[in-house]
């Protein structure tokens, strides 16, 4: 699965988040704004651009900035080491979403994070492993998000949807729940969405790492878009999500599955 975001959507989302114009921009890269738009739109990385001072002026790491502009992409997760886990992938019209599927192999018991755009495959996993759908959260209210909420509704009404809220930010952290032998906390990661949660699944058979489901606050390599609450999404990010160990599983809203290790390491936003 490609990334989310190529090398020109990073730089236009981080210069969004900057209030910086593409002329400043430009300037700071050594190319004309015809070609900076033509990046931002297309990926089309110039030659020469200084990574540097680009990366300096819109708040990146310069470094981190070049590596996805060459090609970095995350390893690919053996997701075996989660026997109970699965991403569903749907789209609508060509544009793709993630949804994720969790369970307890032990009662049978499944949560479902996001809904995506289509019922059909949820319902399919649902059967085939014989499950019982308990939990519905959502990390946010966009529509792509949710899509496929009433199908889910109506085939599944015992199921518990858990909206994108809790009572306070600062008992976010506080919020669990128990599926099994999974424990599933919630933890307030505004910016992208004011409504956005996180949630973070452990207890995992044989030791598996921890899982975050972060929907679009944080993608492999880049963040969603936040213009006006940056700031906001970055300090979240940094306080619920980068701050889990690195082995930690991150299964973002898009894009591919990554880990807490590989975006301290490449991610050009922190």
């Amino acid at each position: 699965m490609p990334l989310e975001d190529h090398i020109g959507d990073i730089i236009r989302k981080a210069r969004l988040h900057a209030a910086v114009s593409i002329e400043s921009t430009a300037h700071a890269a050594g190319i004309t704004p015809a070609q900076l738009e033509d990046l931002e739109q297309n990926g089309t990385l110039p030659n020469p651009i200084d990574f540097t001072r680009i990366a300096n002026v819109l708040g990146l790491d310069p470094a981190k900035l070049e590596r996805i502009a060459r090609g970095w992409e995350p390893a690919r997760v053996d997701t075996s080491r989660w026997r109970e886990l699965r991403l569903i992938a749907t789209n609508s019209a060509g544009f793709g979403v993630n949804c994720y599927l969790v369970w307890d192999s032990d009662t049978r018991m499944a949560a479902l994070f996001d809904t995506g755009f289509d019922a059909v495959p949820v319902l399919r996993l649902l059967h085939e492993n014989e499950l019982h759908l308990r939990f519905v959260f959502v990390t946010h209210g966009h529509h792509d998000h949710v899509a496929a909420w009433p199908q889910i509704q109506d085939a599944h009404p015992q199921a518990q949807r858990f909206p994108n809220t809790v009572s306070s930010d600062s008992a976010g952290a506080q919020v669990s729940f128990q599926l099994g032998n999974l424990r599933i906390s919630a933890r307030n990661t505004p910016g992208h969405a004011h409504d956005g949660i996180t949630y973070i699944v452990t207890g995992w058979p044989d030791n598996a790492p921890a899982v975050a489901f972060v929907g679009d606050c944080l993608f492999a390599g880049s963040m969603g878009k936040a213009p006006g609450h940056a700031a906001l999404a970055r300090e979240k990010i940094i306080t619920h999500i980068l701050s889990l160990p690195p082995s930690t599983l991150i299964c973002p809203g898009h894009g591919p599955l990554t880990t807490v290790s590989e975006e301290l390491a490449n991610n050009p936003f922190f």
